[in-house]
C-alpha cells in the first residue's frame, strides 16, 4: 500500500476533497442504516423482517463496496466483491448466506465505524480544507488513514476465498451430478421408447413370420419387409443417440469442426470465426459443444433472427466462445431454463456463462472455460 505521501504525489487535493465529502456521504448514509438493520432483526419474528433483513444487509453491501471502491481508487488497486454467490436461490436460502458469509459482519464493523468516526473524519477534513494551506496538508493525511483502515477491516482474507471457492467447488459438482444424473435418464429413456421399443416389434413381426411361412408366404413377405424397416429405424435412433452422447465430428474434425458443422445445421444463418490451433480435452471440446448446441438452439426457437455468429478464441490458457444473434433480446438465464443448463454444463469444467440481451437485441451469450490444448501439453 503506498504511503501519504506517494499517494499525495499521483492524486490532486480535489482528489481527497471529494474524497471526503464522501466518507461524510456514507457516515450519514451508516447512521440511518443501523436502526433499519436493528428494526429489521427484531421484525424477524414476523415474516415482513425477512425481507427487510436482506434488503437492508444489501444496503450495508452496497455503502461497504462504496468504501472499498474508495480505497481501490486512492490506493490503485482493483476491488473485486469479498461476498459468497447468491444468484439463482431462494429468499431465505440467499438470506441464509449471507447472515453465514463472514464478509457481511466484516461489513456490519464497518458500518458502526462509518458511522462515528466517518463522519467526524469527513466533516473535519472537509473543514479543514477551508484553511487552504492546513488543509492541503492535513486532510490528505487524515483521509488516507482512515481509508487505509476501512481498507484493513473489508479487507478478503485468504481463509474467506478459500471458503467461497470450495463453497463453488461443491455448487459445481452437485450441479455436474445432477447433470450426469440427467444425462443418463434421457439416455435410458430414449433407449426404452426409441430402439428397444423398435426392436421388440422386430423380434415380434419376425416370430408371426416365421408362423406364416408356410400358410401365408405373402403374408410373411410383408412382415419381413416391416422387420427390415423397423431395424432401420432402430439403428438411426442408435446412430443418433450415440451422436447425442459424443458427436463423431468432434472425434473427426475436432472443435473447430464440430462448431462448423453446428453453424451449418442451424436454420439461423450463421457467420463461424474460429481460431483454435491444437485440440481441447474431449470432455472440454464436448461440453463446449453441446453448450453451442443448446444456444444456437435457443436462437433458432426464440429469438426471431435472420443471422448471428459463433466466436472462438483460445489465450493465456482460456477458451472464450461468443455466440450471437440478431434476434429480439430479452433472454435472461433463469433456473431450469437452456441458458442456466448452459451454465451448469461448464461450471463443472470451473467455466462462466454471461448473457447481453437487451430488449430488441442483440443477444450475446459470452462462455470462457480454463482449457490446454493439446500441442502446449506436449
Amino acid at each position: 500500500m503506498p504511503t501519504p505521501q506517494s499517494a499525495l504525489g499521483r492524486h490532486r487535493p480535489l482528489v481527497y476533497l471529494g474524497a471526503s465529502a464522501q466518507l461524510a456521504g456514507l457516515g450519514l448514509l451508516s447512521i440511518v442504516l443501523i436502526p433499519l438493520v436493528a428494526m429489521s432483526v427484531a421484525l424477524m419474528v414476523i415474516w415482513v423482517g425477512i425481507p427487510l433483513l436482506f434488503g437492508s444487509l444489501a444496503l450495508v453491501r452496497a455503502v461497504s463496496m462504496a468504501q472499498r471502491r474508495l480505497g481501490g481508487r486512492l490506493f490503485g488497486h482493483a476491488v473485486e466483491p469479498p461476498y459468497r454467490e447468491v444468484h439463482n436461490h431462494g429468499l431465505m436460502e440467499a438470506l441464509q448466506i449471507r447472515l453465514t458469509d463472514p464478509a457481511t459482519y466484516r461489513d456490519l464493523l464497518w458500518l458502526l465505524i462509518s458511522a462515528t468516526l466517518g463522519v467526524a473524519v469527513g466533516i473535519s477534513t472537509l473543514v479543514f480544507y477551508l484553511i487552504v494551506p492546513l488543509g492541503l496538508v492535513v486532510s490528505p493525511v487524515i483521509v488516507w488513514t482512515f481509508v487505509a483502515i476501512g481498507s484493513f477491516v473489508l479487507r478478503r482474507d485468504d481463509t474467506d476465498e478459500m471458503a467461497q471457492r470450495i463453497g463453488e467447488l461443491s455448487t459445481t459438482r452437485a450441479e455436474a451430478v445432477d447433470a450426469q444424473a440427467a444425462e443418463l435418464r434421457r439416455i435410458e429413456r430414449d433407449l426404452h421408447d426409441g430402439a428397444q421399443a423398435r426392436l421388440v416389434a422386430l423380434g415380434l413381426n419376425l416370430g408371426l413370420a416365421e408362423q406364416l411361412m408356410d400358410d401365408d408366404p405373402a403374408g410373411a413377405r410383408e412382415l419381413i419387409s416391416e422387420s427390415r424397416r423397423s431395424a432401420s429405424a432402430a439403428l438411426s435412433d442408435l446412430r443418433a443417440l450415440v451422436r447425442g452422447i459424443l458427436p463423431p465430428v468432434l472425434a473427426d474434425r475436432g472443435l473447430n469442426g464440430g462448431l462448423q458443422a453446428l453453424a451449418l445445421a442451424s436454420p439461423v444463418k450463421m457467420d463461424v470465426d474460429l481460431i483454435l490451433v491444437g485440440r481441447a480435452p474431449a470432455p472440454v471440446e464436448s461440453a463446449v459443444y453441446f453448450a453451442v448446441a443448446e444456444t444456437l438452439a435457443n436462437a433458432a426457437k426464440h429469438s426471431g433472427g435472420t443471422s448471428g455468429w459463433i466466436w472462438l478464441r483460445h489465450s493465456d490458457g482460456r477458451l472464450s466462445i461468443s455466440v450471437g444473434d440478431n434476434g429480439v433480446g430479452g433472454a435472461t438465464m433463469v433456473s431450469g431454463g437452456g441458458l442456466h443448463g448452459i451454465g451448469r454444463r461448464l461450471a463443472a469444467f470451473d467455466g462462466t456463462v454471461n448473457v447481453a440481451s437487451p430488449i430488441g437485441g442483440p443477444t450475446i451469450v459470452s462462455m470462457e472455460l480454463p482449457c490446454v490444448l493439446s500441442s502446449e501439453r506436449i
